[in-house]
């Protein structure tokens, strides 16, 4: 790129896959450890209806996470809005990829007070059962399921359906 171009910000919106894998074997450095390649954060805006991925969230720095404060009590936002940031994990199978794992963690934002909360126990322990191929949306409203359900599907339709059962009939259709 020339100094006269203009600085073109592509937005990334698909998921990391494991491309090393520490038990593979190889008996090197590194043999054991959690790897964090094949997991991707998911927004879900139910306010806005729309999903995507966003991967500033592994550092907690998404777009709906940016210039705000957290508070540790959920009462301190009264007015916040309502987002999800769900930790999906894709895994291959001899079928190929799929969602193996897929957990929900609540994030209320009010942005007229720059204040927020998340339990971040709460977000740490999902994106670990996450990893270890569980899921944990039944808590999450019916709306923001539903968003999460026409993402993936749409995302990947073979990673789709390639997922468990388990998985498809947690998430609607419309």
């Amino acid at each position: 790129m020339s100094a006269e171009e203009p600085s073109k910000k592509k937005k990334s919106n698909q998921f990391t896959i494991m491309k090393d894998d520490s038990t593979d074997g190889h008996g090197g450095y590194g043999v054991g450890t959690v790897t964090l390649e094949n997991i991707s954060p998911v927004i879900i805006d139910p306010n806005e209806n729309r999903a995507f991925v966003d991967m500033g969230a592994m550092h907690a720095r998404s777009e709906i996470e940016r210039r705000v404060k957290f508070l540790p009590n959920k009462d301190e936002v009264p007015n916040g809005l309502l987002y999800w940031i769900v930790w999906v994990t894709v895994e291959r199978s001899e079928k190929g990829p799929f969602y193996s794992g897929v957990a929900g963690s609540e994030v209320i934002v009010d942005r007229s007070i720059k204040r927020a909360y998340k339990s971040m126990p709460q977000h740490v322990n999902h994106m670990d059962k996450s990893m270890k191929g569980k899921i944990i949306i039944e808590h999450m409203d019916d709306k923001s399921k539903e968003l999460l359900g026409d993402f993936l599907r749409e995302f990947n339709p073979v990673m789709w359906e390639n997922s468990t059962q388990e998985l498809k009939d947690s998430l609607p259709q419309k």
